[in-house]
């Protein structure tokens, strides 16, 4: 009774003791809340904030010029053909292969419908088919190939530029065209029927739309995301894998089909080899866009905004008067950069 009455319980003296020790946990667990908050948003928001920050600086640097409609038309315009085949090789990069025969296929696609025209008084309907059916083709071939037969998409693809370039000399005799184009056909991306923009930024929306509803809004989009994942599971789980890889290579190869179409419309001419120039951005656009919206994952609208980006920056830097070299060295750091944040986006997704 006695030592019940001695002992007394500690709690007021245990909650007093360690009250510096909770308060200072939890003031650490808010602030790396608040660490990994600012991190996730950078992660998939860091692309967009960088390129309206871009537009900021260019609108500053050149008020007069920059941020008038004017330039903003001439900038989605030039876009146009970059935002094609770019958000058409997001497609494959979203089931983790590569396809570096685009760029042949441009200009493969643009020499066969003005040598069609120019030189065998095809009609640019015809020879507008032709070319597609080129693209349609070649996707075919790269998907069997690679799909069907186990090869490698990065050695693949780039033996196919070579091929293909070989078959546009041919089809051209890497002569430049600058006249005999029929009128329907340049009208194809030159008029501007809607808003004053050009046709070539409307058919580059409706691509963009067409295969942002394909990945994101479809069945066929969530297997090509698994094959990504997980290509073996994807298998085993009943996907038909095959069909689904060869399938993402036929859209490059009718994007970039269509791309040439574009190129040669646009001028009423045809110069060799004009599809050469659009590799590097692409895959650019399409990095930044895997940092974008859903980091570590290749989609559409980060595709999308990868190619504004870029478009953006070209102009804001020539119009500063910058030198080429200047501007070929800044788009290939903003690559550097886009793998980087695409790593970071995968790491702050896992």
């Amino acid at each position: 009774m006695g030592n019940e009455s001695r002992s007394s319980p500690p709690t007021a003296v245990t909650e007093t003791t360690h009250a510096p020790e909770a308060a200072a946990v939890g003031g650490a667990v808010r602030k790396r809340s608040r660490r990994e908050f600012a991190t996730a948003i950078l992660g998939r928001y860091g692309v967009v904030i960088a390129f309206l920050l871009v537009v900021l600086f260019f609108s500053l640097a050149k008020p007069d010029i920059f941020p008038t409609s004017t330039n903003a038309k001439a900038i989605l315009t030039d876009a146009a053909p970059s935002m094609i085949v770019a958000v058409g090789l997001t497609v494959v990069l979203a089931m983790q292969d590569f396809d570096l025969s685009f760029g042949s296929m441009i200009g493969l696609a643009g020499g066969v419908a003005v040598a069609l025209m120019t030189r065998h008084d095809v009609g640019w309907v015809v020879a507008l088919l032709a070319a597609l059916g080129f693209g349609l083709t070649v996707g075919i071939l790269n998907g069997y190939l690679i799909a069907f037969l186990g090869g490698s998409s990065f050695i693949i693809t780039l033996a196919m530029g070579t091929v293909l370039t070989g078959l546009e000399y041919a089809f051209t005799k890497q002569a430049t065209v600058f006249s005999g184009v029929p009128q329907g056909y340049v009208n194809l991306a030159s008029e501007d029927y809607i808003l004053g923009l050009s046709n070539q930024v409307w058919i580059a929306v409706a691509v963009a739309l067409i295969l942002w509803a394909l990945l994101d809004r479809t069945e066929i989009g969530r297997y090509m995301y698994a094959i990504g994942g997980n290509p073996e599971a994807a298998r085993l789980s009943g996907i038909r894998t095959r069909a689904l890889r060869v399938l993402g290579f036929v859209i490059v190869g009718i994007t970039a089909a269509l791309v040439g179409i574009i190129l040669t419309s646009q001028g009423g001419s045809y110069t060799p080899n004009p599809g050469a120039s659009y590799l590097l951005p692409a895959y650019a656009a399409a990095f930044l866009g895997a940092a974008s919206f859903r980091p570590g994952e290749f989609n559409v609208p980060g595709t999308v905004i990868g190619v504004l980006f870029l478009g953006t920056i070209s102009t804001g830097l020539t119009q500063l008067n910058l030198e080429t070299y200047l501007i070929n060295l800044v788009q290939g750091g903003i690559l550097i950069l886009a793998v980087i944040l695409g790593r970071l986006g995968q790491r702050t997704a896992a």
